[in-house]
């Protein structure tokens, strides 16, 4: 079943375009769909695509639903030309660190705004995404936001907003963590004297398979790692050293100082 919604993009960039790749694949009308990016070469690549209407001019009046895809820095400007063109569209927002509280006042306190966290897997479908929706958003939104993200990958609702700077620690920036982990194992596999090719292959295939292991297993994290771990073995040895440098705590380390910076960039481009 083919489904239909009068949807505005504002901003055409990597995003947009995961976005508009999970819509089509999912069924959606992509000639009910139009993209505001300013870029004409950027315009005619989506178009050609995506089979979507490429505009540089902002005309949102026979929209449903209309999506902010711009840089954060942007969004203030965005919203000062968007306020008077809206009655009961809604808005997602997918701007980073930028609240929705903001985002009302921008508007002149217009409020069917649903705020979203993606992550750059959706790139692929598989991304995982957090909403926040506020007061005055209906059901029948809420819902239509859920179907669109779900477009790109997994989702779930936030009831208290200020959680979504630990989202963006974990999952918003998590994927450059998981490359990072990558980007050493396979290092390590060629200092080992494994080939590079070989090493990469190696690396990827048990991210991979590891993760779709604990996303599948009805055990906990933990056991799995524990069922890895045979007292006396080799993993055992490896695990250690881990331990040894107090990974877990790094790791912690990091996510908290992605959340801060989350928290400072939303109070500064939220003025």
């Amino acid at each position: 079943m083919t489904k239909a919604l009068n949807i505005t993009f504002i901003g055409g960039g990597n995003m947009a375009s995961a976005m508009l790749s999970g819509l089509k694949n999912n069924g959606f009308a992509m000639q009910t769909i139009c993209v505001i990016e300013p870029s004409a070469e950027k315009r005619t690549q989506l178009a050609s695509q995506f089979s979507v209407q490429a505009t540089d001019t902002l005309n949102v009046e026979k929209s449903n639903i209309i999506i902010l895809a711009i840089k954060p820095q942007q969004l203030k400007d965005v919203c000062a030309s968007l306020s008077t063109a809206l009655s009961q569209q809604l808005i997602i927002s997918i701007a980073a660190g930028i609240r929705t509280k903001d985002i009302s006042r921008w508007l002149n306190g217009y409020a069917h705004i649903v705020r979203v966290m993606p992550n750059t897997p959706a790139q692929i479908q598989a991304g995982v995404s957090a909403l926040y929706a506020l007061d005055e958003v209906t059901e029948t939104q809420r819902n239509a936001a859920n179907m669109l993200i779900s477009a790109i990958g997994k989702t779930l609702w936030l009831e208290n907003e200020n959680e979504m700077d630990a989202v963006t620690a974990i999952s918003g920036s998590g994927p450059a963590y998981v490359f990072y982990l990558i980007e050493a194992l396979t290092d390590a596999a060629v200092k080992l004297g494994l080939s590079a090719d070989n090493a990469r292959l190696l690396a990827l295939e048990t991210f991979t398979g590891a993760s779709l292991l604990a996303a599948q297993s009805t055990l906990p994290v933990e056991t799995l790692r524990e069922q890895v771990t045979s007292k006396g073995g080799t993993t055992e040895q490896g695990v250690l050293v881990l331990e040894s440098a107090n990974i877990k705590e790094i790791i912690y380390q990091t996510a908290k100082a992605a959340a801060e910076k989350s928290v400072i960039l939303g109070n500064a481009l939220g003025v």
